[in-house]
């Protein structure tokens, strides 16, 4: 209760003071004077409907048209279609995206895996690294941005599959009040307002505010979501060299969440196969205990100057908080309980506070040489991320029964204190009798990075263009154990500490070739670097320590290992079509993993594995008529672990035998061969348009045997709108039509999530 009154609290005052900065006299907003290119805010401002020329990042040096490389643009008018409110939901809307679940840092939050590679630590908001974990709200962003393939030179260390950018809503030209109420099925609640105000003298102030609430859909006494946020911002100096734009964004979260469903094979009662053939919307979860409070908060400040007309100079810093304490159930498949009808509720907790700044200082714009035209991009950055990584500590007379690595059948006690429940038939509301500790600060992350970069588009002719980019970066990682950790041989000592330091360079270079003004043929080569530590700790990178590892030799070993190497080919085409109301894209990669960490034949982890992951993408984005738009995109993934390292296959004590591993030539997991998406709408009468979208997802394996899956699905969406003036209208979105059950994610060990089920919303939407 005390958070839902925070939340009204919150929602209340931000709305008092979004009022009074939108003025009752200035409701009808202005059309909004186009920048030079090298704002970054320009794009956003001018983009509209599903087709989106240049991207919001400035890195980006030349239009989306010329770039050699696979962009996927969530635009603003698609978030607004499919009322997505998260940015797990949003990814949904793109091919080649599969969602991870992990049992440490991370199990709940964003984990996205872009073209079969893991993402989570190459998550960024307005271009500056923000890959803390943590589930990502939709209501001050204004579209999302998907880079596919080895972007390191972009964006620094990890970007393996591609990097994810959010752009944020900042304070612009014009006045606008904006907004919306919705209701809908399984208890669902949500209020948006996002009002700008233009005071003149080139100062503006913005501000968003949500307030959210629903129950799981069509799951009872289940998962609850329940989150309040506010992000205000004000600009000096619009339409004048030198701007400044002061931002800040907070959003807290107090949910209950979702435990997920065990692998089941009922055939030989093993924990492999696809997930328990249960009802639809299960929950193994305990009311009474689980529980997932996150508090995020971050502070910007932008500076620009314009030097000339064609060159700007920018310096942001941004620091962030980022607070994620959670207690969760995992329906623990490991005893093999469910062979008598049971379920082990295993707890899974984390209590983690990350504080992160960065400062990125660039110089961009246009310039020639001769004949050659170059718009460019050079800079500077440096970043600290600092991660206080404790845990909850649960007692209870029975625990220590119930669990026990080794034992069978963990849920025999007559009375197991709700630690077992049934396996088909779970009681969410068991009584909880134990007790909960909060132990924070065991563990210290430090990461700092330290880098430079350049890059650079040549228009050799206006046929020809070429693309290239540099960027080196010193990465350094310290872990210490303030408190004793563990116990008998996995025993960590206070004061333990380890380090991992590396630097690197990588590259990117593409050619694209324009047989006509509005059209593009490329062909591209770019690396990305993976060092140990990558997240600092805070995801699924941590620095490798005793108790994961054998002995102490081994985790300093590992800590000191070189950066997992990425490089990716790609040939594509992209054309502007139907006199540029419609974009069409094709285009051909493979990306390959080496050096990537894996056991070798003396017991210790090395760099001695490979994957490798082939493709194709497809898609189309704009209008098809005045009335018709579409987006529509498919990707095939053929992906392989090339090489997988050894395997000890010696029996308990005795001494080791090591064989290559068998999963050599397996499909990587978090990899669905085929996914497409479609939403498309269409304007039937003035007042009343209708949209329906469908995704669809190829079987997806959890694990590198190959042995734990979650099947393939197809689920289909629908959306009315009906204006009832030029302010007002009302939307109703109908999600997973058919009830399908299918999972989202497949955790590598234990368990896969189940999606939501069928769903209803209905919303007031007013733009003034």
């Amino acid at each position: 209760m005390s958070f839902i009154k925070t939340r009204k609290k919150i929602v209340s005052s931000a709305i008092a003071s979004s009022l009074s900065v939108v003025a009752v006299t200035a409701m009808a907003q202005d059309d909004v004077t186009q920048l030079p290119t090298i704002h970054a805010q320009a794009s956003v401002e001018q983009q509209q409907g599903f087709k989106v020329d240049q991207s919001a990042n400035t890195k980006f040096v030349a239009p989306l048209l010329d770039t050699p490389k696979s962009v996927s643009i969530i635009s603003k008018q698609l978030i607004e279609d499919t009322q997505v409110t998260t940015l797990s939901d949003a990814l949904r809307t793109v091919p080649g995206i599969t969602l991870g679940a992990g049992e440490g840092g991370n199990p709940n939050g964003d984990r996205p895996f872009i073209r079969g590679y893991n993402s989570e630590s190459s998550m960024y908001v307005d271009g500056i690294r923000n890959s803390t974990s943590q589930n990502r709200e939709m209501f001050a962003i204004e579209q999302v941005e998907v880079t596919k393939g080895s972007a390191s030179a972009l964006g620094g260390a990890g970007s393996t599959g591609g990097s994810i950018n959010m752009i944020s809503k900042v304070a612009k030209k014009g006045d606008f009040l904006e907004g919306s109420v919705a209701g809908g099925t399984d208890n669902y609640q949500r209020i948006t307002l996002d009002g700008n105000k233009d005071f003149g003298n080139g100062i503006a102030a913005r501000v968003a505010v949500m307030g959210h609430h629903n129950e799981k859909a069509g799951q009872k006494d289940g998962a609850e979501y329940k989150r309040a946020g506010i992000a205000p911002s004000i600009t000096f100096g619009l339409d004048t060299p030198t701007r400044a734009t002061l931002s800040y964004y907070y959003l807290k979260s107090d949910d209950t969440p979702d435990s997920g469903v065990p692998y089941w094979n009922p055939t030989d009662k093993t924990a492999t196969g696809k997930p328990l053939d249960a009802k639809q919307g299960i929950y193994y979860g305990w009311l009474a205990r689980d529980f997932q409070k996150q508090e995020n908060q971050s502070g910007t400040i932008k500076l620009e100057h314009d030097l000339t007309d064609e060159i700007t100079l920018r310096n942001t810093a941004v620091y962030n908080k980022s607070d994620n304490n959670y207690l969760w159930t995992q329906p623990d498949d490991s005893q093999k309980n469910i062979a008598n009808g049971k379920v082990w509720r295993r707890v899974n907790t984390n209590l983690t506070s990350t504080d992160s700044f960065t400062d990125q200082l660039s110089l961009a714009g246009k310039f020639n040489t001769g004949s050659l035209k170059h718009s460019f991009n050079v800079g500077a950055e440096y970043s600290k991320q600092d991660s206080d990584r404790g845990t909850n500590i649960v007692t209870d007379p029975n625990t220590s029964k119930i669990g026990g690595s080794g034992a069978t059948n963990a849920c025999s006690l007559a009375n197991s204190n709700g630690w077992c429940t049934d396996a088909f038939n779970p009681n969410p509301k068991d009584p909880w009798l134990g007790h909960i500790t909060a132990n924070p600060n065991v563990t210290n992350i430090t990461s700092k990075t330290q880098s430079i970069y350049a890059l650079n588009n040549i228009e050799i002719t206006p046929q020809w263009l070429l693309d290239l980019g540099v960027r080196w970066d010193k990465f350094d990682t310290d872990v210490k154990y303030n408190k004793d950790s563990g116990s008998g041989a996995s025993l960590i000592k206070a004061g333990t500490a380890y380090n991992s330091s590396n630097d690197f360079f990588n590259y990117q270079a593409g050619l694209t070739f324009k047989p006509t003004e509005n059209s593009s043929i490329y062909a591209s080569y770019a690396t990305s670097a993976n060092p140990v530590g990558v997240d600092a700790g805070d995801g699924s990178e941590g620095l490798s320590v005793p108790g994961r590892n054998t002995n102490d030799a081994q985790a300093r070993a590992i800590n000191n290992l070189k950066p997992e190497e990425v490089k990716t080919y790609e040939i594509g085409t992209k054309w502007d079509v139907l006199n540029d109301k419609l974009n069409l894209t094709a285009a051909i990669f493979r990306t390959e993993k080496d050096n990537t960490r894996a056991l070798d034949t003396d017991g210790f982890t090395r760099n001695i594995g490979k994957t490798r992951v082939d493709g194709i993408e497809l898609g189309a984005n704009g209008n098809l008529t005045d009335k018709w738009a579409l987006s529509l995109g498919y990707t095939y993934l053929d992906s392989e672990i090339v090489d997988a390292g050894f395997v000890n296959t010696a029996a308990t004590g005795q001494p080791a035998v090591y064989v290559p591993s068998p999963n050599n030539g397996n499909q990587v997991q978090n990899v669905a061969k085929n996914s497409a998406t479609l939403w498309t709408t269409y304007q039937v009468l003035p007042q009343l348009n209708l949209g329906v979208g469908a995704i669809a997802m190829d079987k997806v394996y959890g694990d590198a045997a190959n042995t734990k899956w979650v099947p393939g699905y197809v689920r289909y969406d629908a959306m009315a709108r009906y204006n009832v003036n030029k302010n007002v209208d009302l939307q109703l979105n109908l999600n997973n039509l058919s009830d399908k059950r299918y999972f989202t994610k497949a955790y590598a060990s234990h368990y896969a999530t189940e999606a939501e089920g069928r769903s209803a919303v209905l919303s007031v939407n007013f733009k003034y």
